[in-house]
């Protein structure tokens, strides 16, 4: 009975420290693009402090209405418990020859363990995509496994997130004394390659990794992500875990079911000439059923990725086009080996 007292007290202690180390930010008053008053500027400084110290932050006061978020994991749950066969309609050439589908689509769970679907734009239409002939922006015929109100779902939830993430990313702008209307050079809706998708963590008999440093079974590999941010719904069971960059041990991200979970990636901190650091995370091994709906906020594939864009007066468009970043940032992740 002691020993159970004294390991209940060691977890709570724990759960401090983590929510301690991963600060909780209302960012109300940056919602209407109105950056000029001081609660902005407050809550921007506060989103800075999060992105150079920690790389992670969970934010509350984004306006996305909670019952669409659960209306959206609602539609990945019930989407990952169809048949095999009937996912894979969606999947990628790799798992589908019948598909042309290259990069979005679904991936099953012997490739890395989770079950995938990877959603890019949905006003990308069929048309548009073969018109403009990109690896990376392709139309996915989501009506060969969602009813219409699915499909609605996802499209309110795509066009909340990508609101909220480019106010974010807006505010980032600002920190730079810059105008934050310039968000538009690095992002336009049909050429972004932001991509919404939910990880489905089945019942892993084992782990996909077993980590190198402190020899924890992990059901996600240790990574960054690639983007500029990330904007993640994880659901109650949790699992996430951030390192310190300085001291390397690992946080666990505590859930919340009215914030959303927000950490940097590679894009950013090229862009941000390393202020903002790309930060490891992972997801331990769970044997229970797991969702995560991530949102991976990415610029356009022609964008220019010049360190000029945040960090001086005068932005040179030159430079490596995001499309080619991002192609190599992707050769580590298994799932896009295709």
């Amino acid at each position: 009975h002691r020993d159970l007292h004294k390991e209940y007290r060691r977890q709570r202690q724990m759960c401090i420290r983590d929510r301690r180390y991963i600060p909780t930010i209302n960012i109300s008053s940056l919602i209407k693009n109105n950056f000029e008053t001081q609660n902005a500027f407050k809550t921007i400084k506060e989103i800075e402090k999060a992105c150079v110290k920690v790389g992670f932050f969970q934010i509350t006061g984004h306006e996305i209405n909670l019952k669409l978020i659960k209306k959206t994991c609602g539609v990945g749950n019930k989407f990952f418990n169809l048949p095999d066969r009937k996912k894979r309609k969606l999947s990628p050439k790799k798992w589908n020859k019948k598909n042309k589908n290259l990069y979005r689509g679904y991936f099953p769970n012997d490739v890395n363990g989770k079950e995938g679907l990877d959603i890019g734009d949905l006003k990308v239409t069929k048309t548009y995509s073969s018109k403009l002939k990109n690896q990376y922006i392709e139309h996915l015929n989501l009506n060969k496994c969602f009813n219409k109100a699915s499909v609605n779902d996802l499209n309110k939830y795509f066009d909340s997130i990508y609101s909220l993430s480019e106010t974010l990313f807006k505010s980032v702008i600002k920190l730079n004394k810059k105008n934050p209307n310039i968000s538009s050079k690095a992002f336009s809706r049909l050429k972004t390659l932001s991509t919404l998708r939910f990880n489905y963590y089945p019942n892993q008999t084992k782990p996909v990794e077993i980590s190198k440093q402190d020899g924890v079974a992990l059901g996600c590999e240790t990574h960054v992500d690639s983007g500029i941010f990330t904007i993640l719904y994880q659901d109650r069971k949790g699992g996430l875990q951030v390192q310190n960059r300085k001291t390397k041990k690992w946080h666990d991200v505590p859930f919340n079911k009215k914030a959303l979970v927000v950490n940097t990636g590679r894009a950013l901190e090229f862009l941000s000439k390393g202020k903002f650091k790309a930060t490891n995370h992972r997801v331990l091994w769970n044997k229970s059923k797991r969702l995560s709906v991530p949102f991976f906020f990415e610029p356009s594939y022609d964008f220019k990725m010049n360190k000029s864009f945040l960090n001086s007066r005068k932005h040179t468009s030159s430079g490596q086009i995001y499309e080619k970043f991002l192609n190599q940032s992707l050769k580590k992740f298994v799932e896009y080996q295709r």
